[in-house]
């Protein structure tokens, strides 16, 4: 039996001398140097009595030997769990504690803070630092290069990645090999990735994004990879010309964006320019198009998921939109509590259907019955609706709707009326508590380049554009808007701040 991952990511490319990851100083490890790598490290996961479908923990900052342990552990029939390496040792206690790794990586600084959390629950800890140095690499320094790959079937697990956590404890997404090879599969085609592509990653491997998007796809293309620890603006700036495609968060665009240098001439060779993880404000998109004649492409996805839907490659990227349902994917926009598929047009619950679609949370089977429907569908959580092209827009999250007076509001919908006012770089519209309304609609707003803006006055444009109800009641101004590691806004962290406003 093959190893389903394995043979499709890796395997083509034993004995190939072309260059596949190349770091931020310039050292070019070739593909088959890489595989040399992995077998290493294979078998020094199995000296640690790593069994086929064991856990691995991976707290580590991103280098060349952090994805070889990724694949190491995919070629040893592993489970590989990544986590962020903001995690304290408090959070990552309750990983360990959930998943029950035999083997946990990480930080040779983080190693005193983990050793009682590791010999608690029976797991070997071991070293990787960010310069490819540690424990686990000495442990595997001496092996074969060659590890005889450990069979695993398109059903096995591959991966676990964890929820975030914002409305309950966090939940262990159980990633198979063929949710991972299915979706790299297709986004390889959609996007038009080949061999020739050099892809500009400054992303993080502990996501989807960065992980199974970027590093997947590039594999599977056989194409090469500048690897950037994280993201830098003077790095992004000096790689550029060497690379044909990125793949960003939108924090990304907008700082590049804020320097000079980011001109069409510098990029003119590129062929795509990828964006998700959170909104792109279409101010972002035009601004982008008019400095170097490129369209970014949003695409959308999540942790259970992968990615489920694009902007197309040829044809209209429509900024607001995330685009069309992926080849193979089943997208319908429901009713939340009845799950009754809704007209097109209408705002509903994103369900969708596809061999991308996660085999459940890890140990929480009542969890992951309630996140499915009787026919089989995934309820994502996002609200969304099918514009009369076809197009799929994200509208908020189901839990980050307002309830104001028994009216629903949809935050995007405000928001994208605030975005749109003179001096107002970006929004986020929360509901907080409120004695006669139960939740009213607040706005926490960033000016653009630090300017001042009358929050009066701003209230009394928008007043003519939307129902009384939607109508914010107090705007507040910020510096920043708190986001996480991957650019999302954090609206939790903002409910909790302006919780008393009406109290």
């Amino acid at each position: 039996m093959a190893n389903v991952l394995y043979d499709a990511l890796f395997a083509p490319h034993l004995g190939k001398q072309t260059p596949f990851l190349i770091d931020a100083n310039g050292q070019v490890t070739t593909h088959d140097a890489f595989l040399k790598i992995v077998a290493r490290f294979a078998h020094a996961i199995c000296a640690k009595d790593v069994q086929p479908g064991d856990r691995i923990v991976a707290q580590v900052a991103k280098s060349t030997e952090a994805l070889a342990l990724y694949a190491a552990s995919v070629q040893s029939g592993a489970v590989f769990l990544p986590l962020n390496t903001a995690y304290t040792a408090k959070e990552i206690a309750y990983f360990v504690e959930d998943a029950a790794p035999k083997l946990i990586l990480c930080d040779d600084s983080s190693y005193d803070a983990l050793r009682g959390i590791a010999a608690s629950t029976g797991a070997n800890l071991m070293t990787l630092d960010a310069d490819g140095n540690g424990s686990f690499p000495r442990a595997a320094a001496g092996q074969s290069d060659f590890f005889p790959t450990v069979a695993r079937s398109a059903d096995d697990l591959a991966a676990f990645l964890y929820t975030s956590g914002t409305t309950g404890r966090s939940k262990g997404a159980m990633l198979s090999h063929n949710n991972l090879l299915s979706n790299a599969t297709v986004l390889k085609d959609y996007w038009h990735f080949t061999s020739d592509d050099c892809l500009l990653h400054a992303l993080p491997i502990f996501h989807t994004h960065g992980l199974f998007v970027g590093s997947n796809v590039s594999l599977l293309a056989g194409g090469s990879v500048i690897f950037l620890p994280s993201f830098k603006t003077d790095d992004m700036i000096a790689n550029l010309p060497k690379a044909t495609a990125m793949m960003g968060v939108p924090t990304f665009y907008t700082r590049l964006l804020d320097d000079d240098r980011f001109t069409g001439e510098l990029v003119a060779h590129m062929r795509l320019f990828v964006s998700g993880s959170a909104p792109l404000l279409a101010e972002t998109h035009k601004e982008f198009e008019t400095r170097t004649g490129h369209r970014i492409l949003e695409r959308y996805g999540m942790t259970e998921t992968n990615m489920i839907t694009s902007n197309p490659y040829d044809g209209p990227r429509r900024a607001g939109t995330v685009g069309f349902p992926l080849p193979g994917i089943d997208i319908r926009i429901a009713e939340p509590d009845t799950g009754a598929k809704l007209p097109q047009g209408d705002i509903g619950v994103v369900e969708l259907k596809g061999p991308n679609v996660f085999q459940g949370y890890w140990q929480m089977p009542e969890k992951t019955k309630t996140e499915f429907r009787e026919d089989g569908y995934f309820i994502t959580g996002d609200m969304g609706m099918i514009d009369d092209q076809g197009y799929l827009q994200i509208v908020g999250r189901a839990k980050d709707l307002i309830i104001s007076g028994g009216y629903n509001i949809y935050p995007k919908e405000v928001e994208i009326l605030l975005d749109d006012q003179d001096g107002i770089k970006e929004s986020a519209v929360i509901g907080v508590p409120h004695p006669d309304f139960g939740e009213a609609v607040v706005g926490v707003i960033v000016a653009e380049n630090g300017k001042a803006i009358e929050t009066s006055k701003v209230l009394e444009t928008i007043r003519q554009d939307i129902a009384r109800f939607k109508q914010p009641k107090q705007l507040f101004e910020v510096s920043e808007l708190p986001r996480n590691t991957m650019g999302k806004v954090q609206k939790n962290v903002l409910r909790e701040q302006y919780k008393n406003t009406f109290s």
